[in-house]
């Protein structure tokens, strides 16, 4: 699982309480808590609406970089859906390959590759930082790979 030491510092920063952010987010506060504290997984789209309230890059907020950066781009599912297929053939993987490295099955991977489905978080960060590649490029949201 990620730090989620850059959403609280984020949400410090603007001076925000927990209830502030839950309530920007449509979700209760406990349910924003025990994502906050890392007790429970904080679900792709609602981290996603989280960077979009604060304007951060996901990259930032999963902790896989310290630059904090803006971006405007919002989530792409085309772009998600080729920029994950195109990111598992470049790494010469197979779909079982990779579902595997996420101890998913392969249907699985293959859902969240043809764009039927938004991957786990926890399984965006392990590809982003064992392959060191952007969760914002991967979701379409920039188009720079680099971390």
């Amino acid at each position: 699982m990620f730090n989620t030491e850059n959403i609280k510092k984020i949400r410090m920063e603007n001076n925000m309480f927990q209830a502030d952010v839950a309530k920007a987010l449509n979700v209760t506060r406990s349910s924003y808590a025990m994502w906050e504290s890392n007790n429970n997984i904080f679900p792709l789209k609602r981290l996603l609406d989280f960077c979009k309230l604060f304007n951060v890059s996901l990259d930032y907020a999963l902790g896989l970089t310290s630059k904090r950066q803006a971006v405007t781009q919002n989530f792409n599912k085309d772009k998600y859906s080729f920029r994950m297929k195109m990111f598992r053939k470049e790494n010469n993987l197979k779909q079982k390959e990779i579902a595997d490295f996420l101890h998913i099955d392969q249907p699985t991977w293959s859902i969240y590759e043809n764009g039927k489905s938004l991957i786990g978080t926890p399984f965006l960060y392990m590809i982003c930082k064992k392959y060191k590649i952007s969760a914002d490029y991967l979701l379409g949201r920039s188009d720079n790979p680099k971390i």
